[in-house]
């Protein structure tokens, strides 16, 4: 059960991936690729390289934040709080793509939290948020 849970957060994280770079890609390099002072190519791979990179080099703070300092999962068992994270990132997720596929302006970080703190209340209550 364990090593199905893995796979799936494994691609849910990819999918939201995929959403984030959907929605915020066209914000950081529309004005270059509209001025023709870069090719679309070109900010894809600009994009893609530096998102990478982003991930990388400070995901891991990123990640300690939402795992630790938004709900109390020492509250909870194991199973239940891969569950519970699993949920928060595939609704986070979809709620992004939905979004975006709508043209309405949503944060990913905002997105992420709301699932997290959505499974935390649900999950402990109002003790572990």
């Amino acid at each position: 059960m364990l090593l199905i849970i893995l796979v799936l957060a494994i691609f849910a994280g990819l999918y939201m991936a995929w959403s984030i770079g959907a929605n915020d890609v066209a914000n950081s390099m529309s004005t270059a690729v509209g001025a023709k002072a870069i090719t679309l190519r070109q900010a894809l791979v600009i994009a893609a390289v530096l998102n990478f990179l982003g991930a990388v080099l400070v995901g891991k703070h990123v990640t300690d934040t939402i795992k630790g300092k938004i709900v109390d999962i020492s509250l909870m068992s194991q199973h239940d709080a891969m569950l519970g994270f699993l949920a928060a990132l595939l609704s986070a997720s979809i709620f992004v793509t939905l979004s975006t596929w709508k043209e309405l302006p949503v944060s990913t970080t905002h997105a992420i939290v709301g699932g997290v703190a959505g499974f935390g209340l649900a999950e402990g209550g109002i003790r572990s948020s």
